[in-house]
C-alpha cells in the first residue's frame, strides 16, 4: 500500500473511545440523630410523720431514723401534672424508701418502677447539741444538712464526697437512658435530687421548669 493510501485509512479510522474513571456511589444519608428526652426529678408525696414538735438532737436523730422507713399521709392526690409526667416517661425509676415507693405506687398506675438504691436521701446526722436546745425537725434537718456539707459530719455514714460520686453515677445512668429519647422519670428526694440536678447542668442540660422542693414537685431538665 502506498503510502498516500495507508495515510488516507488512518484519516479515516475513528480513534478509540475515551474510558472516564468511575465516579465514586454517593455517600449514605447520614443517620437522623435522636434528641434525648428530658428527665424529670421529682420529690416524693407527704410522709405520715408528723413534723410539728420540737425535739432535740438526740430526739431529731431517733425521729429521721423513723422517717427513713416510714410510709406516706393517708388520703393525699397526686397533682395532675405529675401524674401526666408519669404517663408520658418512657421509664420510671424510684428511690427505695417506703416513701419513695409509695409515691411510685400512686402514679405509675400499675406501669413497671425500677427500684433502686442509688437514688436514695443523702444522710441528716445533726450535731450534738445541749439538751435544753429544741427545734422542729423542719429547722434540725437544715442544721444537719449544713454541718453535713460544710463540716463533713457523718458520723460513719455516707459522707459529702461519697454522695457526690453516687449523684454523679445517677446522672450518667439517667443520662444513659435518656439517650434512647425517652423522657426519665425520678420519684426521690429533695436533697438528692438537687444534687443529681447539679451534675446534669455540669454535663449540659438545662432546668427548664421548676416546681422547687416541695411534696410531689418535680424538676425538668432537657439537654440543650
Amino acid at each position: 500500500m502506498s503510502a498516500p493510501a495507508r495515510d488516507s485509512l488512518m484519516a479515516d479510522t475513528p480513534a478509540p473511545a475515551r474510558t472516564e474513571p468511575a465516579q465514586p456511589a454517593a455517600p449514605r444519608a447520614a443517620l437522623v440523630s435522636v434528641r434525648p428526652g428530658a428527665i424529670v426529678l421529682a420529690r416524693h408525696g407527704e410522709p405520715a410523720l408528723s413534723r410539728k414538735c420540737y425535739l432535740t438532737s438526740d430526739q431529731y436523730r431517733d425521729w429521721w431514723a423513723r422517717y427513713e422507713v416510714g410510709g406516706l399521709r393517708a388520703g393525699q392526690t397526686p397533682p395532675p401534672e405529675l401524674l401526666a409526667t408519669a404517663e408520658g416517661a418512657g421509664a420510671i425509676y424510684a428511690s427505695t424508701r417506703p416513701r419513695a415507693q409509695e409515691t411510685a405506687a400512686a402514679i405509675a398506675a400499675g406501669r413497671e418502677v425500677m427500684s433502686d438504691a442509688l437514688f436514695i436521701e443523702a444522710p441528716l446526722p445533726p450535731p450534738h447539741f445541749p439538751s435544753w436546745f429544741k427545734l422542729p425537725p423542719k429547722y434540725w434537718g437544715a442544721v444537719a444538712r449544713f454541718w453535713w456539707h460544710v463540716f463533713n459530719h457523718h458520723e460513719g455514714q455516707e459522707t459529702r464526697r461519697q454522695a457526690e460520686c453516687r449523684a454523679e453515677k445517677a446522672a450518667q445512668a439517667l443520662i444513659a437512658r435518656a439517650e434512647s429519647g425517652q423522657d426519665v422519670l425520678v420519684l426521690a428526694h429533695g436533697y438528692f435530687n438537687h444534687m443529681v440536678g447539679r451534675r446534669l447542668r455540669a454535663d449540659g442540660w438545662d432546668l427548664v421548669h421548676n416546681q422547687g422542693f416541695k411534696y410531689w414537685s418535680q424538676r425538668r431538665y432537657e439537654k440543650r
